[in-house]
């Protein structure tokens, strides 16, 4: 499911069309920010239902609900980077929550660095004044 001009590109092409997609899904879901603890790096934003909650909460791992496979994702089943729930967090409206985490594997992120190592979150490029992205050092 990876897509190199869209994760490594430079150019700006930010998916406008993914909250009505998600709305049209079979699925209630709200939005879930992955937040490491330690240093209040934004590290995923992703989306729970019910289900996905209640498992995050009984595996004390963030676990989301996928909307593109349309089924329950661990964080780090597959990868092992693992991120550890230490709490969790309801804003005013209920409507998102926070997952304070601590990571428990290389990163976060499901692409990797020039080092060839996941990167620590999904937040690696800036949006210049021109439109253009740039890396984070």
């Amino acid at each position: 499911m990876s897509n190199p001009a869209l994760e490594e590109g430079q150019a700006l092409t930010l998916d406008f069309g993914k909250l009505r997609k998600i709305a049209s899904g079979k699925e209630d879901v709200i939005p879930a920010v992955a937040q490491d603890a330690a240093t209040g790096e934004v590290l995923i934003v992703g989306y729970v239902n019910q289900l996905a909650l209640q498992t995050a909460l009984k595996e004390k791992k963030a676990t989301f609900w996928s909307t593109s496979r349309n089924e329950l994702w661990v964080k780090g089943l597959t990868s092992g980077d693992f991120l550890e729930l230490l709490e969790v967090r309801v804003n005013c409206e209920q409507n998102s929550i926070l997952y304070r985490v601590k990571p428990a594997g290389q990163g976060a992120c499901h692409t990797k660095g020039p080092n060839g190592r996941a990167r620590s979150g999904c937040y690696y490029r800036r949006l210049k004044s021109d439109g253009a992205l740039e890396f984070v050092a």
